[in-house]
């Protein structure tokens, strides 16, 4: 795997807000980005991954970064939570911690302290839950023995929001680049095909939550990087299951968030499990991205092990995408590995190929030469007794790029006219793989009388 892989920076200043599961870090997190990308809910260990967002406190900026509750619990969950936490401290710039005030100080708090002070970072701790004024000194009186600065908040009552945001904005340096644009590229799939793991290895970092359980992932997560000198934000998302799989209500509000992502998206990573190949739900998410006409890439994962396994795997693969794919054959293919950094270039390279397909420009002229010479080739549509006559094609401002197609009677042309269209548009002008959409619409040069 090339070693621009690791080549990945956040280059505003990165805060992370830590603590015990259910001691408010995501409300905090919400208020502070003026948003609701965290999921917030009555239940201790909602948030499993590292969320990261965009963050103006007092004109400065910042990333704000809301993590897994820390806990000692032994659960599979909770161990993996922890280990992710630790490890990605070391990356931050200032840390916030979280305590519950209605608690008081319990030992996970004192472990909490020990490794975010380990990191040698500028910290805040903050005392939430303490619901009057008066109550604030003895919220705090436990929590001054590690030296730090204290601030006593109830976060629902958006009391001492403002003094970590003083806080904030008098230890945050001054901003001078920040890394906010970029293809925005949306990471999605079915649950356990290796999306956390692939982003992980595109990001060379230990971001991402990563289990052999199914459904870890419950928050959309966007974070910008460098790969070869060019910016890209990457988004990972919920894996998405069927609507009578979605039982639990925090999957019904992931996949949600996982349409939101793909909508926000520039560009969409249909992750795939190499060993299984496209399945009839892969069909309908594809179904789903080209509804809200996105760039698609589909990504074979895995295919370190199918390709041993599977004699003739990526033959065998690619003619199940053109039996379950029959609707968008044309979609380009590539076949990673997470593990082992398999196929990382050639992704970005159908990532930049699929880019500048979604920003092509064809001239009007051009365009219209296209357009004569391949009407020609097929008889004309006909609405009710008259054949539809076309006058012009042009291109809008829209991405994916679409076209206006001017007519006598543009309700004349069917849909099965405007396939014909789209294919000889995509191998005219190399726009394979992406969605592209041909519009009709009626042209005052037209008379009554055209046949």
């Amino acid at each position: 795997m090339s070693s621009n892989v690791n080549d990945f920076s956040l280059l505003s200043p990165k805060v992370a807000i830590i603590g015990r599961p259910n001691v408010g870090k995501s409300t905090l997190f919400n208020i502070l980005t003026d948003s609701r990308k965290s999921v917030v809910k009555d239940r201790a260990g909602v948030t499993r991954d590292i969320i990261i967002e965009p963050a103006d406190i007092w004109g400065k900026k910042i990333d704000l970064i809301d993590t897994g509750g820390l806990t000692e619990s032994q659960d599979l969950f909770s161990k993996l939570i922890k280990e992710q936490v630790s490890d990605f401290l070391h990356s931050v710039d200032f840390i916030i911690a979280v305590m519950d005030g209605r608690i008081g100080l319990v030992p996970e708090d004192r472990d909490i302290i020990k490794i975010a002070k380990q990191t040698g970072r500028p910290m805040l701790l903050v005392i939430n839950k303490v619901d009057q004024h008066h109550e604030d000194d003895l919220a705090k009186a436990d929590f001054h023995e590690f030296g730090l600065d204290v601030v006593a908040a109830s976060f629902e009552q958006r009391r001492g929001v403002a003094e970590i945001m003083e806080w904030i904005q008098k230890n945050v340096p001054e901003n001078e680049e920040h890394l906010k644009e970029g293809q925005k590229i949306a990471m999605v799939g079915k649950p356990n095909v290796g999306k956390s793991s692939l982003c992980n290895c595109l990001l060379g970092t230990h971001r991402m939550l990563v289990s052999e359980i199914a459904g870890t992932t419950v928050d959309s997560v966007d974070t910008p990087f460098i790969f070869n000198d060019k910016k890209y934000i990457i988004v990972d998302t919920a894996g998405l299951r069927r609507q009578a799989k979605r039982e639990d209500d925090i999957e019904i509000i992931s996949a949600f968030k996982s349409k939101e992502a793909i909508r926000r998206s520039n560009i969409v990573l249909l992750v795939i499990d190499g060993n299984e190949g496209p399945t009839e739900q892969d069909a309908k998410i594809m179904q789903q991205i080209l509804e809200d006409h996105k760039g698609v890439i589909l990504v074979a994962n895995k295919s370190d092990t199918a390709g041993k396994e599977i004699p003739q795997y990526k033959e065998k693969f690619r003619a199940q995408v053109e039996k379950n794919f029959h609707f968008f054959i044309d979609v380009p293919v590539v076949f990673t590995s997470a593990k082992t950094g398999l196929g990382i270039n050639d992704l970005f390279a159908a990532i930049e190929d699929v880019s500048g397909k979604l920003e092509m420009k064809i001239s009007t002229s051009d365009l219209n030469n296209f357009f004569f010479e391949t009407i020609r080739k097929a008889p004309a549509p006909v609405w009710g007794v008259k054949n539809v006559k076309f006058y012009y094609l042009t291109q809008t401002n829209q991405v994916p790029p679409s076209f206006i197609a001017f007519a006598n009677h543009p309700d004349g042309v069917t849909p099965s006219y405007r396939r014909f269209l789209i294919k000889h548009l995509k191998e005219q002008f190399n726009l394979h793989g992406i969605p592209i959409r041909i519009f009709c619409m009626k042209s005052r040069r037209g008379g009554e009388n055209d046949v």
